[in-house]
């Protein structure tokens, strides 16, 4: 509970147990500026399709953060002291936020409810470091942008909880680079690549790339599963223990006189 801006706010916490799907595909997404590109694979690793999820409210939030700094630029030294730009400043901050916070939500249920079509996965790009190979030539857009996405990969993971579906993170270093069918990869412009003789976007690549990151390390988690799922069946030997019953020594059915001997030790 908190009091904020003379009101009282109250945080209420729900637990729910759920049981994890075995998943039929793998879908990838990249997350961009002003779009969101899925690819859906298989668990062969076969693709079964590609289309981006378009959204405009990262521009918005992003204009509204910019006319708030440039208010506050305009009046470098007296800004904390005027009322009316201290009003406008934060009333556009919060507006700023609140977009994004409901585009997050937007997007991230768009996301699980696909997920949920195609029994997939999702399999997302993990942002942990992803700051330091940013461009850093506009600061302050690179830091709404990083905000919006930990926010959508955030509540994309609870979300795909609740239907019995998780999210695998991935290495995103040239997801976008790198060819995922084997193909020579040509880049046209900054957006745009051929494949092969097929023309496409960057950013349907990088999803591509992303999807197959998520199913090999499916594989690899299962491999390791399975691993310590076997190691957990050793037994430790002891002489009177039953795992030892087949090592033992038996009188031989043919010989009586073992049999009898047998009898009486």
């Amino acid at each position: 509970m908190s009091y904020k801006r003379g009101g009282v706010f109250a945080y209420l916490t729900f637990s729910k147990e759920v049981q994890l799907k075995e998943p039929k595909t793998i879908m990838g997404v990249d997350l961009n500026f002003d779009n969101a590109t899925c690819a859906i694979v298989d668990l062969n690793g076969n693709l079964t399709t590609i289309y981006p999820l378009p959204y405009r409210g990262l521009r918005r939030a992003l204009h509204l953060k910019k006319l708030a700094e440039r208010l506050q630029r305009g009046h470098p030294k007296g800004w904390k002291y005027q009322r009316w730009i201290r009003r406008a400043r934060a009333r556009w901050s919060r507006r700023a936020k609140s977009i994004l916070m409901d585009s997050a939500h937007y997007l991230a249920k768009r996301l699980v409810k696909i997920a949920e079509e195609y029994e997939a996965y999702i399999a997302f790009e993990n942002l942990k470091k992803v700051r330091e190979n940013g461009n850093h030539d506009d600061e302050l857009a690179w830091e709404v942008q990083l905000w919006c996405y930990r926010r959508v990969q955030e509540f994309a993971k609870y979300k795909a909880l609740v239907k019995g579906l998780k999210t695998i993170p991935v290495n995103p270093r040239n997801t976008s680079r790198k060819s995922p069918n084997g193909k020579p990869l040509k880049f046209i412009d900054y957006k745009v690549v051929e494949l092969g003789r097929v023309v496409t976007s960057r950013d349907a690549i990088a999803s591509w790339n992303i999807a197959l990151r998520g199913l090999k390390k499916l594989r690899r988690e299962h491999v390791e599963e399975e691993e310590r799922r076997m190691r957990g069946f050793g037994v430790t030997w002891s002489p009177d223990g039953l795992a030892c019953e087949g090592v033992k020594t038996r009188p031989d059915a043919r010989n009586p006189e073992a049999i009898k001997s047998s009898t009486t030790i």
